[in-house]
């Protein structure tokens, strides 16, 4: 895929000022391809966005986190996910790898600094690339912030989840053979990483479904559909590359991007967090802003983890408008 047709046209003589300036396929390094697309004007404030997962891609409403007339803007699916290829793959896939993907497109699109933002585990990325590289990092914005560190997992799945949720609690747990209790999360991310599928679909769908009732924060169901674990319908993507991950420590040192928080020292940013997010919860980004200064954690009441509980998604626009008025003064 190439440039799009109307690339050169003007915002106002675009059909849609959403539509993407440029999509395409971008090989990078190990054999793996992904999908990059921009959007905005050229010329306009770089910007990248991280989705979460990992493993979950891009969606065509991100594009409308950023003003088309204000930003030029960069949306891509991180290795092996969405519309990149080969499509699940986590060979050569780790946090180190996506930061190489990462600087690769800044230098692809001229850009010397930009803007980064990302939630849950676009937060982690976005943060740890901005340890990497901080000369490269004019801004940060965050939602859902997570540290990728096992400590975090634990806290969600074996503690909050039981607290708040005791029956989904007893069916994600049960659903492992006894003797398999004892480390519920290995034992989780092990079975969705067998080759079989009469192993890996059951729990693939539990995670999932799990991860998402703790997501949300009014969930429209509070239990796992026993019965449809073992249905032959299509599988979600993410409990793969979510698996392969989290088995890794997220492929980093542990606390590793609060022990280096100092790298963020001089780059504005904002924190956008839910007062009742569940897998992200404030105390996260609480440390976080603690040891960033540079940061401005903003609270959104009544929502929890997810870009679409009410106020979250209009807090993140904000959030970047603001960042980008703080680095060009505008």
């Amino acid at each position: 895929m190439g440039p799009d047709a109307d690339a050169g046209k003007s915002i106002a003589q675009r059909a849609d000022p959403f539509a993407p300036l440029t999509s395409e396929l971008l090989p990078v390094s190990d054999g793996h391809s992904i999908h990059v697309e921009s959007v905005g004007r050229e010329g306009g404030i770089p910007a990248v966005y991280l989705h979460g997962g990992p493993g979950s891609g891009c969606q065509p409403d991100h594009r409308r986190l950023f003003d088309p007339e204000r930003f030029h803007a960069v949306l891509f699916d991180q290795r092996g996910a969405g519309r990149s290829r080969p499509k699940g793959r986590r060979e050569n896939n780790t946090t180190a790898a996506l930061i190489a993907d990462m600087e690769t497109i800044r230098e692809k699109f001229s850009f010397d600094r930009w803007i980064v933002a990302g939630g849950s585990w676009g937060a982690t990325l976005a943060l740890a690339y901005a340890q990497a590289h901080p000369d490269r990092v004019s801004g940060i914005v965050l939602r859902a912030t997570f540290l990728g560190t096992r400590d975090e997992l634990d806290g969600a799945f074996l503690k909050t989840l039981p607290q708040f949720y005791p029956g989904l609690s007893e069916d994600f747990i049960t659903l492992l053979p006894e003797a398999e209790r004892t480390q519920p999360l290995e034992t989780y991310w092990r079975r969705i990483l067998d080759p079989d599928a009469a192993v890996h679909a059951p729990f693939a769908r539990a995670w999932h479904d799990t991860e998402r009732i703790l997501s949300e924060h009014l969930p429209s169901r509070t239990r796992l559909d026993l019965t449809s674990l073992k249905s032959s319908g299509p599988l979600p993507a993410t409990p793969f590359m979510e698996a392969h991950y989290f088995a890794n420590d997220c492929f980093m040192r542990p606390n590793q991007i609060l022990d280096e928080a100092d790298r963020l020292k001089g780059i504005p940013g904002v924190i956008v967090q839910g007062r009742y997010d569940l897998l992200c919860p404030p105390a996260t980004s609480h440390a976080l802003a603690a040891k960033w200064p540079d940061a401005e954690l903003r609270v959104v009441e009544g929502a929890g983890h997810t870009l679409y509980d009410p106020g979250v998604r209009n807090a993140v626009m904000r959030a970047i408008a603001d960042v980008a008025s703080r680095i060009t003064g505008q």
